[in-house]
């Protein structure tokens, strides 16, 4: 995201200055130019009331017992949902997820922001369940 867009979004250092932010929150002006801005009104309405802090880096301790290898997950198909107008996550950065955690199938939305479950929820549901018919 751009420096100018988090101008209203919170950080906080629960392990001390020197380390990484532990939780943010994002400020509206973060939601409406680049989380929802491609979502009807009321959606990025809802979010700016129910936005809480959003932790980084997730259960720390979930994350050192998760350990990804090709017997726990390997078998499982997975496909990529490129989302196109993502300002969070921008293409290239989707792409070098792809790249680096390689997947069954890439399906890309077209005009689709961030929050693909509200932009283009059709698209998105009739996508799911051709994803669910292929690999199930």
């Amino acid at each position: 995201m751009g420096s100018s867009s988090k101008v209203d979004t919170e950080y906080w250092f629960e392990d001390g200055p020197d380390n990484p932010p532990t939780p943010i929150l994002f400020g509206p002006e973060c939601l409406a130019s680049k989380l929802y801005q491609l979502c009807p009104p009321e959606d990025l309405t809802l979010a700016k009331m129910l936005v809480r802090p959003l932790s980084l880096y997730g259960d720390r301790e979930l994350v050192k017992e998760t350990v990804v290898s090709m017997e726990k997950y390997g078998s499982v198909s997975r496909v990529f949902i490129v989302c196109q107008e993502d300002k969070v996550m921008n293409e290239d950065y989707q792409r070098w997820m792809i790249h680096n955690n390689p997947v069954t199938e890439v399906k890309v939305f077209h005009g689709s922001d961030h929050m693909v479950m509200l932009c283009i929820s059709l698209e998105l549901c009739t996508c799911l369940l051709d994803i669910a018919e292929r690999y199930s």
